[in-house]
């Protein structure tokens, strides 16, 4: 084997590192490819051809056998087929993404004081006060405040001298994650739907590794509503599809009506206004209209708002359009809801997200 040397410098990287990279990439293009190891691997060589992704120390079929090797790929009959590993993986790199962008930019969105159990502790300190739990009590510091006051030899402990902990109220939540798969989430020359899915990913991954506690569960909605799996993720496609929210709402608001958890709450990402919904009495008759807000089906939609309201269950919409009509829409159905709304560049979807599910987990202590 013939290897090529070149000078080191502080930001080269290591074989591993470089794998890794390559191994990220290839997870990005399978959330574009819908889970397609082959059309994945077919804009692989396309990069490679335009920017020499692989050289002498790597090469293209290098890199597929290792993928197969990670057990991301599997090769049947020719045919590449994603594996578990590989979902995983494309979990793992779409929070990573998301998360390092979120300590680029750590400034929050609101805050929502929510009510439920579980307490965590912070490295910050504060004076006692009565009230205050005797196990979140910083002996070191406690024990450093008498001494500075008496000196080592003469100990005598006072209240102002105790400090303790602050902590945090661990919130339990149940959380629907509403992704539009309407044929505008593919049109006009912008990919919605990849970041859509990027942030489905990333915040399964969150709750599976971090708050096992929580659930998510992941529905889509089109002409009609469906839920899906975290397995089925890769392979999510917008389609032929009107915009039918309230069908997206009410399963949602479904599936939440079984759950326990302490708070309830629905995350919608759309691109566009409500225009569709099935006649009342008749389940399989689609009413539809494209043009402007229709009264007959933002009603509907809007009584849905309502009902979940009812139920405790809040909704934050992420708008990642600016259609009048979705503004306006999104407007009424807030109010209907008492939830929140935000228009949601594609780029920072996911750190909004993000923010929203943490801000209604937490609550500082007073």
């Amino acid at each position: 084997m013939k290897f090529i040397y070149s000078k080191w410098t502080a930001q080269s990287l290591t074989d591993e590192q470089r794998l890794e990279q390559l191994f990220s990439l290839f997870s990005y293009l399978l959330i574009q490819t819908n889970g397609d190891p082959n059309e994945a691997l077919e804009w692989f060589q396309q990069l490679n051809d335009k920017h020499n992704i692989f050289d002498n120390n790597l090469s293209f079929s290098e890199f597929v056998d290792k993928l197969k090797e990670k057990g991301y790929i599997e090769d049947n009959n020719g045919i590449y087929i994603l594996k578990s590993g590989g979902t995983i993986r494309m979990r793992q790199d779409a929070f990573k993404e998301i998360f390092s962008n979120m300590k680029k930019s750590p400034e929050g969105f609101h805050e929502t004081p929510q009510s439920g159990s579980g307490v965590e502790r912070h490295s910050t300190t504060k004076k006692y006060k009565f009230g205050d739990q005797p196990t979140n009590i910083d002996t070191t510091q406690t024990l450093s405040n008498v001494f500075k006051r008496e000196g080592i030899d003469n100990f005598n402990l006072n209240e102002d001298d105790i400090e303790i902990y602050d902590t945090e109220h661990q919130t339990s939540c149940a959380t629907v994650l509403l992704i539009d798969i309407s044929h505008s989430m593919v049109l006009y020359g912008e990919d919605r739907i990849t970041p859509a899915k990027q942030v489905a990913f990333a915040l399964s991954e969150l709750i599976l590794s971090k708050y096992r506690k929580d659930s998510l569960n992941i529905v889509l909605f089109g002409d009609d509503a469906k839920e899906v799996s975290v397995s089925d993720l890769p392979f999510i496609t917008a389609g032929p599809f009107h915009t039918n929210t309230k069908a997206g709402l009410e399963l949602a608001r479904h599936i939440l009506k079984g759950k326990k958890n302490a708070n309830k709450q629905i995350f919608m990402i759309t691109d566009g206004k409500p225009s569709a919904i099935f006649e009342s009495g008749n389940s399989k008759r689609l009413y539809k209209n494209s043009f402007g807000l229709d009264h007959k089906i933002v009603n509907k939609t809007l009584d849905e708002a309502v009902a979940c309201r009812r139920e405790k269950i809040k909704i934050t919409t992420f708008m990642i359009a600016e259609d009048p009509y979705l503004v306006e829409f999104v407007q009424e159905f807030t109010k209907a809801n008492h939830g929140k709304a935000y228009y949601s560049g594609l780029n920072d979807l996911g750190e909004q997200v993000f923010v929203d599910y943490f801000r209604n987990k937490r609550r500082t202590e007073d």
